[in-house]
């Protein structure tokens, strides 16, 4: 009897504890918005890219996407925010490159050398698509077989 409801208390313990964490955690992502100002960015292409994803310039990290839609023409329209002190040049680029081999994956700009920067809500005109790891490898096999067909192999009968 005794066993019972020290089990009984023990789980109410845990699902108690558990519901905290999660509470706690989802707090903790509400309040971790960015501050500063919105840019928008079109890709073919971006997988991986969630939100929440980092924004990084020159390896630190300086924003957030905060969201994802289509477009029209079914391409991903990212929004991202990024620190409000950070003056992005016109001609700036986004690419979307993964964290290592198979690591996360994230938005990295590329300041161009426009003195006019990007104001909120802009959208940055030059993008690169994200490439995962089995696109790469399709193409160096691409480019290995094209290659050994335009050469004679060695050993060959003439």
């Amino acid at each position: 009897m005794i066993s019972r409801r020290r089990e009984t208390v023990i789980g109410a313990g845990v699902v108690l504890l558990g519901a905290a964490v999660l509470a706690f955690a989802y707090g903790a992502s509400s309040r971790a918005s960015v501050p500063g100002y919105e840019l928008v960015a079109r890709f073919n292409k971006a997988d991986g890219i969630a939100l929440g994803s980092d924004v990084r310039l020159a390896g630190v990290s300086v924003g957030k996407v905060v969201g994802q839609s289509l477009d029209d023409r079914f391409r991903a329209v990212i929004r991202f925010r990024v620190e409000a002190d950070l003056q992005v040049p016109d001609d700036s680029a986004a690419l979307i490159l993964t964290d290592g081999l198979l690591g996360s994956k994230f938005i990295a700009l590329q300041p161009g050398a426009d003195d006019t920067t990007m104001k909120p809500g802009e959208e940055l005109r030059y993008t690169q698509d994200s490439m995962n790891v089995q696109d790469l490898l399709e193409m160096i096999i691409a480019q290995g077989k094209a290659k050994r067909a335009g050469k004679p192999q060695s050993g060959a009968a003439q």
